[in-house]
């Protein structure tokens, strides 16, 4: 198994391992500093994959943004 010891959150790195909370995503272990942050990253919105609705919407306005210009 995989580990990041890098709180997603937060971007600092946590020390005390023991008494840290964690998530297990597949084969990866993540810590986080507290417990705030780690209810935080589990309420994100994934995008899901290639054809999710999240990540349709995210294309959809990248491409009417001022700096990418209209692609339709």
């Amino acid at each position: 198994m995989r580990t990041t010891t890098t709180d997603p959150m937060s971007l600092n790195d946590v020390t005390d391992l023991e008494s840290a909370p964690y998530v297990i995503e597949g084969d990866l272990k993540i810590y986080f500093e507290s417990e705030a942050n780690k209810c935080e990253y589990l309420e994100m919105e994934m995008h899901g994959g290639e054809n999710s609705a999240a990540l349709t919407a995210i294309f959809a306005e990248a491409g009417q943004s001022d700096i990418t210009g209209g692609i339709n």
